[in-house]
């Protein structure tokens, strides 16, 4: 695909005065975006996202990317969009599974900046599901401020720091593995949501984040009908996905974990034991994809 949109753009004769215009969710999202960066080493590209993922995540930061078999987001370029148009309307077009998964991308938001985001979800779990909740508008504008003001803050993710834009990987390094794991035939934001409740029984293992807020992220996820458990895969298989993640340095796996909502933290290169007790603690509960 991606050398049929350089192919296709050769044709045309695209120069740099002109733009690429992607419509569609966070695959378009990404690879227009890629294809802008490395077509005469850059022109401009405009985004209409037009599923929540996309909306709260993909379109926004100017992170794009291909997968490959090797693991996911490994092939990319940052490239800041030009413009991005967010449309509800194109919502209501999306698949109601999809539009949840989107979900766990806004929830993520709320708990390492915006507490906000999960209070309004908390005061309507069943009304939260639907593009249509009188609150929709909000919390997904809530989504894409914080997104926007971490990125503002570290482009190209080399703070490192619990300030920088690695905070936005709040559940990604487990969720990655789990998509690699299962061929990438799992929704993202369900596998991120598995890998924040991973994440968050990690940070309470490791001393840093108490169980009411580890019980918060089970309320929450599961309130709207993500999953929260994940037995599918062996320790072993885990985390040796988990070490392809580009946080990783070295050998040495890096989480984003959480001390309270709001307050994100780095930990780094974490006892194999903390790691088997977490994915322990998933192995109970009713999965889904």
């Amino acid at each position: 695909v991606l050398e049929f949109c350089w192919m296709a753009l050769g044709k045309a004769g695209f120069t740099r005065n002109d733009v690429i215009i992607s419509l569609g969710g966070g695959a378009t999202t990404d690879l227009a975006g890629f294809v802008a960066a490395t077509w005469l080493r850059g022109i401009r590209v405009v985004h209409v996202p037009t599923t929540l993922l996309a909306m709260v995540d993909a379109a926004v930061g100017g992170k794009t990317g291909i997968n490959t078999s090797e693991g996911k987001n490994l092939v990319g370029a940052i490239y800041s969009p030009a413009a991005v148009i967010c449309d509800m309307n194109f919502l209501d077009s999306q698949s109601h599974d999809d539009y949840i998964g989107g979900l766990a991308e806004v929830i993520k938001c709320g708990f390492i900046r915006d507490e906000t985001i999960l209070n309004l979800i908390e005061s309507d779990m069943l009304g939260a599901q639907s593009p249509g909740w009188v609150h929709a508008p909000e919390v997904i504008a809530r989504a894409i401020q914080v997104k926007a003001d971490v990125v503002g803050g570290d482009l190209r993710e080399t703070l490192g720091t619990s300030t920088g834009r690695e905070i936005l990987n709040y559940g990604h390094t487990f969720g990655h593995a789990v998509e690699r794991i299962e061929n990438y035939t799992w929704r993202h934001g369900n596998a991120v949501s598995v890998g924040m409740m991973f994440v968050a029984h990690l940070s309470q293992l490791a001393g840093r984040l108490d169980e009411d807020t580890v019980n918060r992220h089970k309320g929450i996820l599961s309130g709207v009908g993500l999953p929260v458990t994940y037995s599918r895969a062996t320790f072993d298989q885990l985390h040796d996905a988990m070490r392809i993640d580009k946080k990783s340095r070295g050998s040495k796996l890096r989480f984003i974990v959480l001390e309270q909502v709001g307050k994100p933290a780095i930990l780094e290169a974490p006892d194999a034991a903390l790691l088997i007790a977490a994915h322990g603690k998933l192995g109970q509960g009713e999965e889904h994809a």
